[in-house]
């Protein structure tokens, strides 16, 4: 059997990545990997990992590898510098661990959980993958899983998942709720 690393970024994007491979990838052992050091505050972070676990534990998924590296500084640093901007930068980070590993650990291929998403940026995503497959000298499984978005959701729901308002990082959530206020004349 062949085995693929996938790089979950949380429980309810999880749902129907994991549902379609287990369908259309009978011949692959699937191995989730949590690797999100860009999700802020920590509070956010533990939530997000705790519901992944849940959600795991519910669908039988033994093979849940974590890793609760939380290098805030680091993150922040690197992705207000970044010269593709923030968002490259995280996906770039995350893919690369994912390559890494998965070339480390003998998988023979890996793919992420943020490509189910209509509100990340895709074709960067995309990019990142297939960069760091190319890096690493491990197999990207492009998988367009948007198609599934809706129906994830409405698992998730009804599995009462813990569902975050925004993407993860710091910047994510200050794009999701500041807005100026007007001042009073």
């Amino acid at each position: 059997m062949m085995r693929m690393l996938l790089h979950v970024c949380c429980g309810p994007c999880s749902v129907f990545p994991m549902k379609h491979l287990q369908e259309e990838y009978p011949e692959y052992e699937i191995t989730g990997y949590f690797y999100n050091p860009n999700i802020h505050p920590y509070k956010e972070f533990v939530k997000r990992l705790d519901t992944l676990k849940n959600f795991a534990e519910k669908i039988g998924l033994d093979n849940l590898i974590i890793d609760e590296s939380y290098t805030l500084e680091e993150f922040l640093r690197q992705a207000l510098s970044a010269p593709g901007g923030r968002c490259r930068y995280c996906y770039d980070m995350r893919m690369l661990q994912t390559a890494r590993y998965a070339k480390e650990h003998g998988f023979d291929c890996f793919s992420t959980t943020l490509l189910v998403s209509p509100y990340q940026q895709h074709e960067l995503i995309k990019e990142a993958a297939e960069a760091a497959a190319g890096a690493e000298g491990i197999k990207f499984c492009y998988v367009d899983f948007r198609a599934g978005w809706q129906e994830g959701v409405k698992i998730s729901r009804e599995l009462e998942m813990y569902r975050q308002p925004y993407c993860g990082c710091v910047f994510s959530e200050k794009d999701r709720y500041y807005k100026p206020r007007q001042g009073k004349s």
